[in-house]
């Protein structure tokens, strides 16, 4: 229950400190505080703050609105141990709420990224050099591997260098960036990377447009960055199949679909 309470209070703390468009009856400090434990919980309910602006943010972008002056009112009558509902009532009805949350994220955004990623596979299907499979993974060719490279098959374990981004080229995940190589099975990962990367030689670096049934679906992924339904674009560069007894596996971003 820790996880369900948690964004119900910081929403309302958070709320408090931004205040609403009706006049605030609550308190709202207008200066920095200077003495210690002052600053300690001026500090508390900031960070509290950052969080639920987050998670208002969330809610919002899925049109899942809720009164904010009621978010404030039952906050303080909480401090005050004076809360209309109880205990048990608050429980279920926070269940409730995030079940609604996800559900709507999966409308409301899904249902964008969805007609957005489809119009987006359509485009980059024209463009020359651009292939696509039976199962509709696209991919191009940036730099090919000798004719005798060794591919990988699906048990095999790989060694890549990659960066992932979303259609808008928003970039969520990249092992150029931190400077090191991911290795893992590649029947351990994303549909679209198990089918794409084994079409590589070593050697090789191809750009994938992961149409959303071969990456994650309808789930939302890295806490809202990989939207649901999200068509995924990945360069990839294969660097080595791995022996399996050498192989150190830690866990990658491109996730299995059971991870």
């Amino acid at each position: 229950m820790k996880q369900l309470v948690k964004p119900f209070v910081l929403t309302a703390l958070a709320v408090a400190i931004v205040g609403c468009s009706k006049p605030e009856p609550y308190p709202v400090s207008e200066v920095e505080p200077t003495e210690e434990r002052d600053r300690m919980a001026y500090a508390l309910g900031s960070s509290v703050g950052t969080f639920v602006a987050t998670n208002l943010t969330n809610q919002e972008e899925a049109e899942f609105v809720l009164d904010r002056q009621l978010v404030i009112a039952g906050f303080v009558d909480s401090l005050k141990a004076e809360s209309k509902i109880s205990q048990e009532d608050a429980e279920a009805l926070l269940t409730q709420m995030q079940e609604m949350v996800v559900e709507q994220r999966q409308q409301v955004i899904g249902g964008k990224a969805q007609a957005e990623g489809e119009a987006y596979l359509a485009e980059n299907a024209k463009k020359e050099g651009v292939m696509v499979t039976e199962s509709g993974l696209q991919y191009e060719v940036i730099s090919a591997a000798p004719d005798d490279a060794p591919k990988p098959v699906a048990t095999d374990i790989v060694e890549v260098h990659y960066e992932g981004t979303l259609i808008d080229g928003e970039v969520f995940d990249s092992s150029f960036e931190r400077g090191e190589p991911a290795v893992f099975p590649l029947n351990r990962v994303i549909a679209g990377w198990t089918e794409g990367v084994q079409l590589m030689g070593v050697g090789s670096k191809y750009r994938f447009v992961i149409p959303a049934n071969l990456a994650y679906g309808e789930r939302e992924v890295g806490g809202g960055m990989i939207p649901p339904n999200s068509t995924l674009i990945f360069e990839v560069e294969l660097l080595d199949i791995v022996e399996q007894e050498e192989a150190e596996m830690p866990a990658a971003e491109v996730q299995s679909e059971g991870n």
